[in-house]
C-alpha cells in the first residue's frame, strides 16, 4: 500500500501541473503544488528515506522542467529567486536540465529495484503482451480499416465542386483520425475489461457529441456511420479474441 500511495501521489503531482501547463506560465506555483502535494502523499510514511527519496525527485522533476521551459515573458509572481546557474537563458536551459539529469539518477535509486523487477515481470507477461498486441492491432489496425471502409465517401466528397456543402463536410471530417484513435482504444480497453456496457457508453457519449446534422450533408452521415462501425469491428474482435487467447470469456 505505501508503494502505491506514494506512486500514485507522486505522479499525480507532477501531471496536474504539466497537465495544465503551469511550468510556462506559473513556474512558482507549479513547484508549490508538487511540493505540497507530495508532501501529503509521502506524510503517513515520513520516516523512512525511500517515499523522501520520491518525494525530493518530484521537486526536482518540477524544478527542472519550470527552469527548461521558462521563456523571458513568464509571468512573474511578484518577486524573484536567483539560484547558482540561473542568471540568463542558456544557463537558466542548463540549470533545468541538470535538476532533471539528477531527478532521474534519483528516482533510479528510489525505485530502479522495483521497477526492474515490475519490468521483467511485464515483459516475460504474456498475458500483458497478448493484450499490448490486441490493443495495438484494434486502435492502428482499426484506423486502416476505418480508412478503406469510408474511402468510397471520401472519394465522392473530394470530387465535389467547391462550395458550402464540400467544406462543412471536410471540416466535420477534419478531426476524425485523432477522434477514431481514442475511440477504439478506449472500446478495446473496456471490452477487454469484460465491460461491454460502458463500451456501448462510449458509443453512445460520441453520438450525442458528434452526431452529424443536416447542414453537414449526407456524406458527414455516411462517413461518421461507416467509420463507427468500423472501429466498433475493430475494437470488439481484438478485444474478444485477447480473451479468448488468455483463457477469459470472450465478453
Amino acid at each position: 500500500m505505501e508503494t502505491a500511495r506514494v506512486f500514485f501521489g507522486i505522479t499525480a503531482a507532477l501531471s496536474m501541473p504539466w497537465g495544465t501547463g503551469w511550468q510556462r506560465t506559473r513556474p512558482w506555483l507549479t513547484v508549490s503544488f508538487v511540493a505540497l502535494y507530495g508532501a501529503y502523499t509521502i506524510a503517513p510514511y515520513a520516516h523512512e528515506p525511500k517515499p523522501w527519496s520520491a518525494f525530493v525527485t518530484a521537486v526536482l522533476l518540477a524544478y527542472g522542467s519550470v527552469l527548461l521551459y521558462r521563456q523571458a515573458a513568464t509571468p512573474s509572481s511578484g518577486f524573484s529567486i536567483t539560484l547558482p546557474l540561473t542568471a540568463g537563458s542558456s544557463s537558466t536551459r542548463r540549470a533545468g536540465a541538470v535538476l532533471l539529469s539528477v531527478a532521474v539518477l534519483l528516482s533510479l535509486w528510489t525505485a530502479g529495484g522495483t521497477t526492474v523487477t515490475l519490468g521483467s515481470d511485464l515483459l516475460h507477461s504474456d498475458r500483458a503482451a497478448i493484450f499490448l498486441s490486441a490493443l495495438l492491432l484494434a486502435v492502428f489496425g482499426g484506423g486502416t480499416l476505418a480508412q478503406a471502409a469510408t474511402a468510397p465517401v471520401c472519394a465522392e466528397v473530394d470530387s465535389m465542386p467547391d462550395g458550402p456543402e464540400k467544406t462543412k463536410a471536410l471540416d466535420f471530417m477534419s478531426g476524425s483520425k485523432n477522434i477514431g484513435l481514442l475511440e477504439r482504444g478506449l472500446l478495446f480497453v473496456f471490452i477487454a475489461a469484460g465491460q461491454p456496457e460502458a463500451a456501448a457508453l462510449v458509443l453512445a457519449a460520441k453520438s450525442l457529441a458528434r452526431v452529424p446534422t443536416n447542414d453537414h450533408g449526407k456524406h458527414a452521415s455516411e462517413y461518421f456511420l461507416i467509420g463507427t462501425l468500423a472501429s466498433v469491428i475493430a475494437s470488439l474482435a481484438m478485444g474478444m479474441a485477447a480473451r479468448s487467447a488468455v483463457g477469459l470469456p470472450v465478453l
